[in-house]
């Protein structure tokens, strides 16, 4: 093994800005600075942008621009989807229904309504990571308010059932929140056939900058408010709006959506060539996630007998960047969460890797990646003690 050129294997984690974004953003940041709210004329024209952003990104998930409300990322447009259902339909009962699953933005504002004196009830998956809609059903309680279950999982790329519990909340006439952050710009997204009543989303994953999101509120959904202060976004949140990163998010998810058909089918075979060769070349590896209902770009797999903190740092060494799963608990020590809600013990869990493709990834960058794991995996199982007692058990 030789060191190499730097191969970025994170998009899961965030995505680089496209040339063509940023070329969209920067006039934003000298000439069309103003803010949206000013009434002269270089705030009329910054409104005007922004205006235009929330009719552009609502075209690409099929919605109406008057129901699509600026973030500041994910993260916030989940708590606010969370938070602000639950407070507004409190005087209806007090019961959220989520997944084992979810991203932590999910999850702790979850919990954090726990401590209100809301219940909480988490759904198990399957060994594939499936929330199965029949248990959402079950779960369903006179005091329900709220479920939420993500499109795709950010950990292991497998695809929710979406529309048949959305069905099972519309039949119930309880709210469904989605989590989109990661399937937005590599799944087609329809949300009125989809049937959703909230949906988040986050410019950093599909190649525009940090600091942007959205949140879909289906008209005619009450949610409180999650940020005061100001009348922006029709005074449902407070804060100035990022009008450049607003504006990168539109061309963006446009290009996406352009793109996806064309994308999809690359990364596809990419990912199912490189998850081959591995499960062909390294004995103890098995595949996280559902085979064939994964996200495009996704690959997650666990080595067993090793650490996958050591596999990142040696990973890192050849130049390699990946994960070994969300980005935002990276610097914890417990195995993933999601993980261990399919099933896997903890020492597997512990010695997972997800890469995840994008844009930039080549065959020839996955296939060296191939021929160094089986060297970097090769020299920690080396190491184990645990590997040696299954080699002479």
């Amino acid at each position: 093994m030789s060191e190499k050129k730097k191969v970025y294997l994170d998009h899961a984690a965030t995505t680089p800005v496209r040339p063509e974004v940023l070329e969209e953003m920067l006039p934003v940041f000298s000439r069309q600075f103003g803010n949206p709210s000013s009434f002269y004329q270089t705030g009329r024209e910054a409104r005007q942008l922004l205006d235009q952003a929330r009719q552009r990104i609502a075209r690409c998930m099929g919605a109406d621009p008057t129901e699509i409300y600026f973030t500041s990322c994910g993260t916030e447009s989940d708590n606010w989807a969370i938070k602000g259902a639950a407070l507004a339909s409190s005087d209806k009962g007090r019961h959220i229904i989520t997944s084992a699953i979810e991203h932590h933005a999910v999850l702790h504002a979850c919990q954090a309504l726990e401590k209100q004196g809301y219940s909480l009830t988490v759904l198990p998956v399957d060994a594939y990571g499936l929330v199965d809609p029949q248990a959402v059903r079950a779960a369903i309680r006179p005091d329900t308010i709220l479920v939420s279950v993500m499109m795709a999982n950010n950990e292991i790329g497998t695809i929710e059932p979406i529309a048949e519990i959305a069905a099972v909340c519309r039949e119930k006439k309880v709210l469904f929140h989605s989590d989109a952050v990661q399937a937005a710009g590599a799944l087609p997204i329809d949300v009125h056939e989809l049937g959703v009543d909230l949906m988040s989303f986050s410019g950093h994953k599909l190649y525009a900058p940090k600091g942007v999101g959205a949140l879909y509120i289906r008209r005619g959904v009450r949610i409180d408010n999650l940020l005061d202060g100001g009348a922006q976004e029709r005074n449902r949140r407070g804060g100035t709006e990022i009008v450049a990163g607003i504006v990168a998010f539109a061309r963006a998810y446009e290009l996406a959506v352009a793109e996806m058909d064309e994308t999809a089918e690359r990364l596809s075979r990419l990912r199912d060539r490189f998850i081959e060769k591995v499960m062909d070349k390294i004995p103890h590896t098995r595949l996280n996630g559902h085979p064939g209902l994964r996200l495009p770009n996704n690959i997650n797999v666990s080595f067993e007998f090793i650490e996958g903190e050591s596999i990142l740092l040696m990973l890192d060494h050849f130049g390699y960047e990946c994960s070994s799963g969300s980005a935002c608990t990276s610097g914890s020590l417990d195995p993933s969460h999601v993980l261990l809600a399919i099933g896997l013990p903890h020492e597997i869990a512990h010695g997972s890797l997800r890469v995840t493709l994008g844009h930039t990834t080549r065959a020839d960058d996955l296939d060296r990646l191939v021929e160094d794991l089986i060297g970097i995996v090769a020299r920690l199982r080396a190491m184990s003690p645990l590997y040696h007692a299954e080699q002479h058990a």
